[in-house]
């Protein structure tokens, strides 16, 4: 009968006592490994099932396709170094075309990836509104204003298990949205934010302060502006969102404002 183990995944930025050490063998690391571990100072990976992990890679996916869709603003451009100006809503059918009546070979070709790209992103994010109306949690996030099918997914794919996090500080704090701190003598640093933003995080919350600009997140991102502006302002508002996520997952309910 083969013996079973139980594996941590240690986060090798963090794991200091390996990363600075002077004296590095896989001898000297497997020991400090055991000791830290023993201690309970491990610094821990979380390591996602099999399932979310392909959620993760399917949101992702449509993120990056979204992203290369930026080919837009090259088209852009290009229209605006030869000074050519067309009437209408950028991208409908008719000002389409009209571009491609310009017969230019520059513009045509951006046309023919964009419409593969928007074809791509149609197909994949019919895949992802699907599984988003079959996925409990999906659902009651979407009683957030401002949280799609899309960014549900997204949100979920990135935290994972919400019972990892013993409290909403805790997942502020992993989203990177918690200010490091350092103290010394009478004197306290507060440090740049430590990590990126959940990539749809401040999207999700520009679309509830537009949405609700009197609800609970809109009302404190415009108290907050007049004192600290709006780049610092959508950050903390980003972290009142974020709790709001915690505590509807938490406690499986909607959302009320």
């Amino acid at each position: 009968m083969s013996e079973r183990h139980n594996v941590t995944l240690s986060n090798p930025l963090k794991t200091k006592a390996i990363a600075e050490s002077k004296v590095k063998t896989d001898k000297v690391d497997s020991l400090t490994l055991a000791n830290l571990l023993r201690g309970g100072y491990i610094a821990e990976s979380y390591i996602p099932s099999r399932e979310l992990m392909q959620l993760r890679e399917m949101v992702r996916y449509r993120a990056s396709l979204v992203r290369v869709r930026s080919i837009i603003n090259k088209e852009q451009a290009h229209l605006l170094m030869y000074n050519i100006k067309i009437d209408g809503i950028p991208f409908t059918n008719e000002y389409v075309k009209t571009l491609r009546e310009l017969n230019d070979y520059k513009i045509n070709g951006y046309l023919n990836v964009l419409e593969a790209l928007n074809k791509e992103i149609d197909n994949i994010s019919n895949r992802i509104k699907d599984i988003a109306e079959d996925n409990k949690d999906a659902k009651l996030l979407m009683s957030i204003p401002g949280i799609s099918f899309y960014s549900a997914l997204f949100i979920l794919s990135e935290i994972g298990d919400i019972n990892r996090f013993p409290d909403s500080e805790h997942l502020v704090s992993y989203a990177g949205l918690a200010p490091s701190t350092c103290s010394s003598g009478n004197k306290v640093y507060r440090g740049p934010i430590t990590k990126q933003l959940l990539e749809v995080d401040t999207q999700v919350t520009w679309a509830n302060v537009r949405k609700e600009p009197n609800g609970t997140v809109g009302n404190f991102y415009y108290k907050l502006k007049k004192k600290k502006g709006s780049a610092k302002a959508i950050v903390a508002a980003s972290a009142k969102l974020l709790r709001i996520v915690y505590w509807v997952l938490k406690e499986h309910r909607p959302y009320q404002s």
